[in-house]
């Protein structure tokens, strides 16, 4: 069965900012959009001026989108302390959105059942704590929020935060691959409860062995029924692909989809 034809949109391709520079004349050429990855290790050198500099680079206009630091970071951390260096980690990626204007920025959840006992509701009290107050500040720049599945094998904890959350502004982030090697639920369960906050896609496969980063169709995760079940929804579909000839096959793969 092929999944539908929705309205074609341009993907974003997932970029660490350090190579940036490296893959740029690629990136005008073929007139890429792009979420620019800014991972912690070298976060504190990060300059604003080194932002305006890359805004300009971009001269061809891309649609932007930020994959925000997440490495020992805990937005719903019981201790304090580390929930204070998670908001300030995530208020300069917000310093950063200002002056690129991206669409959406993806944060990770920090949730791990195994680490919290399967007390969600810890986790829950944490979180708001931390992603009210960011929000806040994302959506007075006009950037929407989307929070990623990593370790997730069930989707509840991340509808009742986006529920509890109660703002457009504020959602969710998709990842298929993390999806295909973490959920003990079917696909169509987790999109039925996380359809109405779907704010962006990461795009990429695996064979349910390791976190692969497979160009889209090299692994067996299910992109008929994905496309299918969410046709209509305006959300960044971002290829994650981790080397170009994978990133250029995802994408030609992509377009039977869209």
């Amino acid at each position: 069965m092929e999944a539908p034809q929705a309205a074609m949109q341009a993907p974003h391709f997932h970029i660490p900012y350090e190579a940036c520079d490296k893959y740029l004349p690629f990136f005008k050429e073929n007139k890429w959009n792009l979420e620019i990855y800014f991972g912690s290790r070298s976060f504190d050198k990060i300059k604003k001026s080194d932002i305006i500099k890359l805004k300009k680079k971009l001269d061809y206009d891309p649609q932007l989108s930020i994959h925000g630091p997440f490495m020992d970071l805990s937005p719903g951390a019981v201790d304090p302390k580390v929930r204070k260096i998670t908001i300030k980690r995530f208020s300069k990626t917000l310093e950063i959105a200002e002056v690129l204007k991206p669409r959406a920025i993806v944060f990770h959840s920090g949730y791990d059942k195994w680490k919290y006992d399967g007390r969600v509701d810890i986790w829950l009290e944490g979180s708001l704590q931390t992603w009210k107050p960011i929000n806040k500040m994302a959506a007075d720049i006009g950037v929407k929020i989307a929070v990623e599945n990593i370790f997730e094998d069930d989707p509840l904890h991340l509808g009742l935060l986006s529920k509890e959350m109660a703002s457009e502004n504020f959602g969710l982030c998709f990842d298929t691959g993390h999806f295909n090697l973490f959920s003990k639920l079917p696909l169509t369960e987790w999109l039925g409860i996380i359809k109405p906050y779907l704010k962006e896609l990461h795009l990429h496969d695996n064979s349910r062995n390791a976190d692969d980063h497979m160009a889209i169709g090299d692994g067996n995760f299910d992109f008929v029924t994905l496309f299918n079940e969410i046709q209509g929804i305006d959300c960044v579909y971002t290829l994650e692909a981790h080397n170009v000839k994978d990133a250029m096959t995802s994408l030609e793969r992509l377009r039977a989809y869209l």
